[in-house]
């Protein structure tokens, strides 16, 4: 679906499609476990969070040089215009690059190779969002804090990702109180796998501005009235959650009842080699599934640019959301 929108959780290591795994590879000199991109893909069954994340950092070996990171970005961005996409805030997981001796500054300047001619070449705007993995310690996130310190022109903010169970937003506490005396946004995953205390713990202790995921808040009524009332975004992943998981088809999402709760939802694809669809693809999906109107749609639509750390831009926020009311629907 082409209607435009922006696009809020993103994470560009998971945008690695197959074809571009192995031209990486052989440019590289790596060598996957997988005979061919059709093995590869049979490797795309999850059963968790933790079983796609195995995979997901397996594959990043491909990822080298500036130039990789740059390949990887265009190729994103190229799919995410001719799924409607006008802005998009990308994350991108440093530390786990750092850990294969791939440098913080060869992540960032790879990216901003193509993220610096977005709007040039694909007619997107961008920000970048530099993810701690929560499943690493806090002393790794302060570090990766401070060796972002020469690129921070280049970064609009702070998120939180990776395996969720058992690493509780508080962990971070520091880390996050130190990107926002930098001015940094903040934002972070809570709620998908973990337990509804884990949104309310990301608000009141990192200070987030929006939830990634967050479906979980429907277990607790209290939650879902304050993220109503405080109007917190929540950045759903609709496919990503049936890959993962999290429920068992589509049809049992609980986005519609979002939508009706109040809730500020944005839809968004998360990893999309990986849970089979881009931004475009997950709008598709829960039109057909879902039985979303077209209203509905719009609103979702809307939502995403309201969300977005545009503020500095409040021009080309309404150029959007006028794109959206003018969108004719197929």
């Amino acid at each position: 679906m082409s209607l435009p929108k922006a696009e809020l959780h993103l994470h560009i290591e998971g945008t690695l499609e197959p074809e571009l795994a192995f031209e990486l590879a052989a440019r590289n000199g790596v060598e996957l476990p997988y005979a061919d991109t059709d093995d590869l893909r049979k490797a795309y069954q999850f059963e968790d969070l933790q079983s796609f994340l195995n995979l997901y950092y397996e594959l990043m070996a491909v990822l080298r040089t500036e130039r990789d990171f740059e390949d990887l970005t265009n190729a994103y961005l190229a799919r995410a215009a001719a799924q409607g996409v006008r802005h998009a805030e990308i994350f991108f997981d440093p530390q786990a690059h750092t850990a294969r001796g791939v440098g913080i500054g060869t992540v960032v300047e790879g990216l901003w190779r193509a993220l610096g001619r977005s709007e040039q070449n694909h007619g997107i705007s961008t920000q970048l969002i530099m993810c701690f993995l929560r499943d690493e310690s806090a002393e790794s996130a302060r570090e990766t804090l401070e060796a972002a310190r020469p690129y921070l022109d280049r970064i609009v903010g702070v998120g939180l990702d990776s395996a969720e169970v058992g690493h509780p937003p508080a962990k971070f506490r520091e880390v996050y109180e130190a990107a926002a005396a930098l001015g940094l946004r903040r934002v972070a995953h809570a709620g998908e796998e973990g337990p509804p205390a884990y949104i309310t713990e990301a608000l009141d202790v990192l200070g987030v501005e929006r939830v990634d995921h967050g479906l979980r808040c429907m277990e607790d009524p209290a939650l879902v009235e304050r993220l109503v009332r405080d109007r917190v975004p929540l950045t759903l992943c609709p496919l990503s959650n049936v890959r993962l998981r999290t429920v068992d088809t589509l049809a049992d999402h609980p986005l519609p009842a979002m939508l009706d709760a109040g809730l500020l939802c944005t839809v968004n694809s998360d990893d999309p080699a990986y849970f089979g669809g881009y931004a475009g693809d997950n709008f598709d999906a829960v039109r057909e599934t879902l039985g979303l109107t077209e209203e509905r749609l719009r609103e979702l639509a809307r939502n995403s640019f309201t969300a977005s750390f545009l503020e500095h831009d409040e021009e080309r926020r309404a150029r959007y959301l006028a794109e959206v009311e003018a969108y004719e629907f197929g």
